[in-house]
């Protein structure tokens, strides 16, 4: 099988300045644990803020982005991903292109007048919120997606993987390769990415809903997806497989929903049957941080999908990514996986 660019991930690259903080930061720039929101105006003067303090560290971030790297990190074929989205044409854009390129990952970025997006990493008792100033990253258009090289990378893929959070972005991009995706009977998958989408993004992400096959998602993503439908369910098993029964536009795959609980199992709705698959556990002194757990998860699960294994293995190998993961800072890896 030919795994070059099997895998396509569209979405806003972000430049993650995370640091250790304390309670008083979050209350202060009004920002609740564990919890993913785009910056408002009294967000802004933060990222000065965190970038001055002595345990700074800036890495590539971005959820699709997270994902395409920790999926190319665990496949064993060079140039298996490529990925499409937004920068600025600044050092942090830079930075982005290099750090992409150690990666290993195929990038086609739009570069922007704009600078680069941003994400505030606050860490706080190994708990991460991100506050995303998306700036260039929000200025991604499909007229560039639609350029020849560019929808190469496309047709090329097998597989594809957008988050929810380029819903924000360019809805028009997704539509039109997820119709590409059930026009040739190839994989797409989504993320619900945060809270916020589902609540204020429900329109774009319902449009998109029926072409996908596979939906990913953590507990309370699942629990508010369930409050903005109606479905007065707080049963994250339930959620899922109403979730996983939402009509298709194409019935060559199933749908197949996978949601996160952090340390407990992991609920796998498929065939109108739900599966739990317990994580790996962590004794809580090994915990550094959480950011980019569910970018891994996913990366690892999709390294397994592009190769054909079954559920279970895919399962396998994201709480593998992100065990990896959450034992160090950001969504960063050691050199070659320990996965077999």
């Amino acid at each position: 099988m030919e795994y070059e660019g099997i895998l396509l991930g569209m979405g806003n690259p972000l430049l993650d300045i995370s640091a250790v903080v304390d309670q008083d930061f979050l209350n202060k720039y009004d920002i609740k644990p564990n919890n993913a929101i785009l910056a408002e105006e009294k967000h802004l003067p933060m990222y000065d803020e965190l970038a001055s303090k002595s345990n700074v560290e800036y890495i590539a971030g971005g959820a699709t982005q997270n994902s395409i790297r920790v999926a190319q990190w665990m496949l064993p074929f060079p140039g298996a991903t490529s990925y499409i989205g937004s920068i600025g044409k600044d050092k942090f854009g830079e930075k982005m292109k290099n750090n992409a390129k150690d990666a290993g990952v195929n990038v086609h970025y739009y570069e922007d007048d704009a600078p680069t997006g941003t994400c505030a990493v606050c860490v706080l008792d190994g708990e991460r919120s991100l506050v995303a100033n998306l700036s260039a990253a929000n200025c991604y258009k499909v007229d560039h997606l639609k350029r020849p090289e560019n929808w190469a990378l496309v047709e090329k893929a097998k597989f594809y993987y957008i988050a929810g959070f380029f819903l924000t972005v360019s809805p028009e991009s997704i539509q039109l390769v997820a119709e590409h995706a059930a026009a040739n009977n190839k994989i797409f998958s989504m993320n619900l990415s945060a809270p916020f989408i589902c609540e204020f993004f429900r329109d774009p992400q319902e449009k998109a809903l029926p072409y996908m096959d596979f939906v990913f998602g953590n507990e309370t993503e699942a629990r508010t997806f369930s409050k903005v439908h109606g479905w007065e369910t707080d049963n994250v098993e339930e959620i899922a497989l109403k979730i996983s029964e939402w009509p298709k536009a194409s019935e060559a795959h199933k749908r197949i929903t996978v949601i996160t609980q952090g340390a407990d199992p992991v609920v796998v709705a498929e065939n109108g049957k739900v599966k739990l698959f317990p994580v790996i556990p962590l004794p809580k002194e090994k915990l550094v941080d959480t950011n980019g757990a569910g970018d891994a998860f996913v990366g690892g699960f999709l390294s397994q999908l592009v190769q054909g294994k079954p559920v279970e293995d895919c399962v396998r190998a994201g709480c593998y990514a992100s065990n990896v993961i959450i034992q160090r800072s950001g969504c960063t890896y050691p050199e070659k996986p320990d996965f077999a």
